[in-house]
């Protein structure tokens, strides 16, 4: 992958790149020179996308960008794929920088691991040292979780994903610790052990903590499942070609992680991932088995595809140790909420009002929208079991995100501020700036609200 530093510079010199309004296009027109214009007007430029004017001897004079909004984050997300390779200097209003840097960059990526030849890409020069530094500290945020994503299981198991958490504790100075194996059960977090246990790749509970430990605490927990067969009750085909994705909540709140750590938001951060393989062997879970929690709940397991909640509510369970000021978690859950929202809205369930309301409006602002769904209670009873004191998953197709939800609920003690992310974490068509694969939703959504609330 490129290097970001040499993509986005604080400096001011290079090509002019106009990054305009298609409401200001015609004002713009009448303030350029004959030349100009004639180009324009003779090569049929259609008012929209990009143009790139010559001068008189056929070097490039300028280049222009004009879109419905410069102030959308991804209106700019192919520009930096359809310009020659140079330093470009830009021309733009200035509350428009920040979106434009960070569709430029988003533009730049491409999961390159496996490829041996890498696109060489022009750069963009912005006046202003701290939008550069913070466009970038973004850009590795997402493109972190989408690297995450796309790494095929074989190289992202359990023990992978905990060297890119070391890693990144590491870096940050950060400590880390984790629970492997059998030291689940010793240390009773039965649920991960259960789901994981089949697997060649030991089952883990991996733990970062950072910050001052008089802060605020916030809490994190995400998915880890590396790769999803659905256990005994085996996916088809179809659904388990993309299942490297499945542990895309872990990926997401590494990512949400590294944004809080590089802006040095006044938090005691701690980030929760049970890390596990959901495979088939001689001693996988089953269905009908019973399991104990380590809140002591016991559950019947109807269906051992939904093992995302197994894994997340003992590490749920453990985060409501510290009594945190929030929880947030992510997961790639159910694709009962892709039906409800489709593939590129995360749906996201919340306790508190005021936090849901707050997220909600962040991201709108910043292009990054994520949607409410209700922790309708009545529906909890469609997790009744007549030997345990829940099951794992209705028997029912309805409502599967919400009592996805109501299940996890029940491990987060009454009163605490606690978000649930339901997330697809895979884009399934290209778009400008979001290639196909994986991609971060919600994340720059929840950190605008703890940086407004924790800066």
């Amino acid at each position: 992958m490129s290097n970001p530093s040499n993509l986005l510079v604080a400096e001011n010199s290079g090509t002019p790149l106009y990054v305009i309004n298609k409401s200001d296009y015609a004002t713009w027109c009448e303030q350029q020179s004959e030349f100009a214009k004639n180009w324009l007007a003779n090569t049929a430029y259609k008012q929209e996308g990009v143009a790139i004017i010559p001068d008189q001897q056929g070097q490039v004079y300028c280049a222009l960008m004009v879109v419905e909004s410069t102030n959308a984050y991804f209106a700019c997300g192919e520009l930096i794929r359809q310009l020659p390779k140079a330093q470009y200097l830009l021309q733009a209003e200035q509350d428009a920088y920040e979106a434009v840097a960070f569709g430029w960059l988003m533009g730049a990526y491409q999961f390159d691991r496996y490829k041996q030849q890498q696109t060489q890409l022009p750069t963009l020069a912005i006046n202003d040292q701290t939008l550069v530094a913070e466009a970038i500290k973004q850009y590795q945020a997402t493109t972190l979780v989408r690297d995450l994503v796309n790494t095929p299981a074989a190289d992202m198991m359990p023990q992978h994903l905990s060297a890119v958490t070391k890693q990144m504790a590491d870096e940050f100075g950060a400590s880390f610790d984790e629970i492997v194996g059998d030291q689940l059960l010793e240390q009773n977090y039965p649920t991960i052990h259960a789901v994981g246990r089949a697997s060649c790749h030991a089952p883990r509970l991996l733990d970062l903590q950072w910050g001052d430990e008089n802060a605020p605490k916030i809490t994190l927990v995400g998915k880890g499942v590396c790769f999803d067969s659905g256990g005994l009750d085996v996916k088809p085909a179809a659904g388990m070609r993309l299942m490297k994705k499945d542990m895309g909540g872990s990926a997401h709140v590494l990512g949400l992680a590294r944004l809080i750590m590089s802006f040095g938001l006044n938090v005691r951060l701690r980030v929760l991932i049970p890390a596990v393989e959901n495979a088939i062997a001689g001693n996988a879970l089953r269905p009908g088995d019973v399991v104990t929690t380590r809140k002591g709940l016991t559950v019947e397991i109807d269906n051992t595809d939904a093992e995302g909640r197994l894994v997340l509510c003992d590490a749920l369970d453990e985060a409501m140790n510290d009594k945190p000021e929030m929880i947030i978690d992510f997961a790639t859950l159910t694709g009962a909420m892709r039906v409800a929202l489709g593939t590129e809205l995360p749906g996201f369930f919340a306790t508190n009002d005021a936090t849901a309301q707050a997220i909600t409006d962040a991201g709108l602002g910043i292009d990054d929208p994520v949607w409410r769904m209700p922790l309708y209670q009545p529906y909890k009873d469609m997790l009744k079991s007549d030997i345990a004191d829940m099951t794992n998953c209705a028997t029912g197709p309805f409502g599967g995100a919400i009592t996805a939800a109501l299940y996890l609920q029940e491990f987060v003690e009454s009163g605490t501020d606690w978000c649930h992310f339901d997330i697809m974490a895979f884009n399934i068509r290209a778009l400008p700036g979001r290639p196909k694969g994986g991609e971060a939703f919600g994340v720059r959504a929840v950190f605008k609200h703890l940086q407004q609330k924790y800066a």
